[in-house]
């Protein structure tokens, strides 16, 4: 019998020393995780900031929003301006966001996770840099950047910031799905709409209109609605590249935006919703409320 317990009792102290050496492993795992995740998104923040175009080199750009360049657009369009902009707006450079929601993992159920996440926006040359954290499993974070730069889109996911999980980059499709992304949510950067800065827009009907932006080779239209107080209520794109599996399909993609609250001067949503239209149904997939929203304006 003793010599049982003694066996039970090595046995025991062989499991604790296993569990502390695999808790080790996890927590030095995670913490290079961290480390890893921080140099990669530092090495795309600088790309991002380096494809700003000086201010100071533009001189014929306007640094401020004129009412007078809305004759002449959609009667809706004309509504929203004057809505969430005062004349004389100072145009926004960039913008800085934090956003925390859930995100849907399965593209064909329901997987949905926490988030939390920042985003950098700059507007000239349009760009963004979005870098979450997604909470699979306690302790088990998935970390993604979804990212537009210079012409070039990616979008990669990898576990502990470690594990790479997806990973897609470049051009043509990919490219102007991220530019889709970065033209879909300017409600929260509401002067890149402008005609001044490049947008061209085309009346639909009463309560909506297609906007067009050109970014290098790449060309792409939303259809933008607005609802009864002339703020943007929704976006729409027939087609957007979407990962399913590792095939990339192309489907109607659309958000909502609601929750509008004055930032800087300016109306501008703080809760959004994004969809895929898929055969079966509209499939929500992101859900997020903006906690914080900071703005670097042009000189």
């Amino acid at each position: 019998m003793a010599g049982d317990q003694r066996t039970l009792i090595i046995w025991l102290l062989w499991l604790g020393l296993v569990l502390c050496l695999l808790a080790v492993v996890a927590v030095g795992l995670r913490a290079y995780g961290v480390q890893r995740w921080a140099a990669t998104t530092r090495t795309l923040t600088s790309r991002l900031e380096a494809t700003r175009i000086d201010d100071k080199t533009q001189s014929s750009a306007p640094q401020h929003y004129d009412v007078r360049e809305l004759e002449g657009l959609p009667a809706p369009v004309q509504r929203y301006f004057r809505t969430v902009l005062k004349d004389g707006q100072a145009i926004i450079a960039a913008a800085r966001l934090e956003l925390a929601g859930t995100f849907n993992l399965s593209a064909t159920g329901e997987q949905w996770k926490p988030f939390t996440s920042q985003q950098r926006v700059v507007t000239r040359r349009p760009g963004f840099l979005w870098n979450a954290q997604i909470a699979m499993l306690p302790g088990l974070p998935v970390r993604v950047v979804d990212s537009y730069i210079a012409g070039h889109g990616q979008l990669r996911a990898a576990i502990l910031g470690l594990f790479t999980v997806a990973d897609v980059s470049g051009g043509a499709e990919i490219a102007r799905g991220e530019f889709m992304r970065f033209f879909a949510e300017a409600a929260w950067y509401p002067t890149a709409l402008l005609p001044s800065q490049g947008v061209r827009w085309e009346a639909v009907d009463g309560g909506s209109a297609n906007a067009t932006i050109v970014d290098g080779p790449l060309t792409l239209t939303l259809l933008f609605r607005f609802n009864d107080a002339g703020l943007i209520d929704s976006f729409r794109a027939e087609a957007r590249g979407g990962m399913v599996g590792k095939v990339m399909v192309m489907t109607p993609w659309e958000g909502r935006f609601s929750n509008y609250q004055t930032l800087d001067g300016m109306t501008v949503p703080l809760t959004g919703e994004v969809a895929w239209i898929r055969p079966d149904g509209r499939r929500p997939y992101f859900i997020g409320d903006v906690s914080s929203l900071t703005y670097e304006f042009s000189l």
